[in-house]
């Protein structure tokens, strides 16, 4: 009668996790799912979806993720497999690597940038991230 297995990660598509403004989250973050930051992150972001981070949004780690749309502020690393979009009011400091760059006029960028077309997030023995190219 009651179905209590967990959701598959295709169950989860158009599905958003949201953090609202004012709140700040200490510690690393692991999502199936899109997600929202419109509050503060202090440390690092890992998801096969996309991260959108909103006007009030900062994060101060590294992330790795498919799609990223950044309005607010990060500083750290980004690993970005498809497209990263960087709206005009977006302040980005640290290391991007990314497959596709988009940046809106106004927006600040002082980053060293790889765009990679191919790349393909791994993961390391040690639970590190590193990036792959891939063959076509």
């Amino acid at each position: 009668m009651f179905d209590n297995k967990p959701k598959s990660y295709t169950d989860l598509l158009g599905k958003t996790n949201r953090i609202v403004e004012g709140t700040v989250i200490k510690g690393d973050v692991f999502s199936q799912a899109d997600f929202r930051l419109d509050g503060e992150l202090i440390g690092n972001f890992q998801s096969k979806g996309k991260i959108v981070i909103g006007p009030a949004g900062s994060v101060t780690g590294d992330i790795v993720c498919k799609n990223a749309d950044i309005e607010g502020r990060f500083n750290g690393k980004i690993q970005v497999t498809e497209i990263l979009n960087l709206k005009s009011k977006a302040s980005i400091h640290g290391e991007v690597i990314c497959g596709k760059l988009s940046v809106e006029p106004g927006a600040e960028f002082s980053a060293s940038c790889v765009m990679k077309p191919n790349i393909k997030i791994g993961i390391l023995n040690d639970g590190q991230q590193r990036p792959e190219e891939t063959q076509q």
